[in-house]
């Protein structure tokens, strides 16, 4: 099982990605201690020039863990043929006690990622660094990160078995099965779209006056947080419900697969991609007053904050088409 080609790409891309980040970290915690562009010292002229390079791989290692995250589901959806018992990604992941812990930690290394990138291409935009202490500050916080995202993986896989009757989507969305699963099926559906465009109406509106007055990014990355967790709840409470045409089933795994045309990527590739960027905003927003970003900044801003608009915009859009195309009649 482990031998598998995606399997072995995963956790060669998490071996990388946990070396990459330890030395990244021991190197943090020099620029930490001693960085100080002012001086013209052997020391510090030799640390700007590691920097560099530095940045460079981590930058590389966190792109690669962005995309795992895809690889990641996309590998167990895949593998449900496997186990008896699955349907979808769901079932694969119950196959063991690892599994959506390990998806879990994939999506908060994704998020942490993405922010860094954002971190990492503001900085460079500076002629004096000008993030470089913030940047490898957070390296040393992602660093725990992927060491632990890597080591869930790395259980879930090589506790595979598929002697194992695993338990799918219809067991887990369930008022027998309590958890957040059940709490995010039980919503009510108007209420569950009634919050979702209440957040596209803050993320639109906080997203404009980002785009008008060059400020307030902090507040549209809340609102793009807020998007997410309200886009999440409307897939599994109502939005499943109409593309599957089915009252009683909620999975927001089976949406990925090809009998539904794939159409899942259409969801979350746009929604995960759109608040990944509004959470890089308002990370970097509070640096937008340093002298040499004030010049640049702007400009990548505001490219930034279209494309987060974008993506949400086609997650709300994407509901709307499956909604109005659906035989499904949930409302009178």
């Amino acid at each position: 099982m482990i031998f598998h080609t995606p399997i072995l790409t995963l956790l060669l891309v998490s071996a990388l990605a946990a070396l990459v980040a330890l030395w990244s970290a021991g190197f943090g915690l020099s620029v930490l201690r001693r960085w100080d562009l002012a001086s013209c010292s052997r020391g510090q002229l030799m640390m700007e020039r590691r920097t560099e390079l530095v940045s460079t791989l981590f930058a590389m290692v966190m792109a690669a863990e962005a995309a795992a995250l895809s690889l990641f589901i996309f590998n167990a959806d895949r593998m449900a043929a496997l186990f008896v018992g699955a349907m979808c990604a769901v079932g694969t992941l119950n196959v063991n006690g690892y599994g959506f812990p390990a998806l879990y930690a994939q999506i908060a290394t994704f998020f942490a990622a993405a922010v860094w990138l954002v971190l990492d291409h503001v900085d460079r935009l500076g002629r004096d660094y000008p993030l470089t202490r913030a940047k490898y500050a957070a390296v040393l916080a992602i660093a725990p990160l992927v060491l632990l995202s890597g080591g869930l993986q790395l259980a879930y896989f090589l506790n595979l078995r598929t002697d194992v009757i695993t338990s799918c989507c219809s067991k887990l969305f369930t008022p027998a099965n309590a958890g957040i699963s059940d709490e995010m099926a039980g919503v009510d559906p108007a209420t569950a779209l009634w919050a979702l465009g209440i957040a596209g109406g803050l993320v639109a509106a906080t997203g404009i006056r980002a785009l008008r007055s060059g400020r307030g990014h902090g507040l549209f990355a809340l609102a793009g947080a807020g998007y997410f967790g309200a886009a999440l709840v409307a897939m599994v409470s109502t939005i499943a419900l109409y593309l599957y045409e089915n009252p009683n089933h909620h999975c927001p795994f089976c949406i990925l697969k090809p009998d539904y045309g794939y159409i899942g990527y259409a969801f979350y590739l746009p929604l995960f991609g759109a608040t990944a960027l509004a959470l890089g905003l308002g990370a970097a927003s509070p640096f937008a007053a340093r002298a040499s970003l004030r010049a640049p900044l702007p400009a990548v801003m505001r490219r930034l904050t279209l494309w987060a608009l974008a993506g949400f915009a086609a997650y709300g859009l994407v509901t709307v088409w499956v909604i109005l195309r659906s035989h499904l009649i949930l409302f009178g």
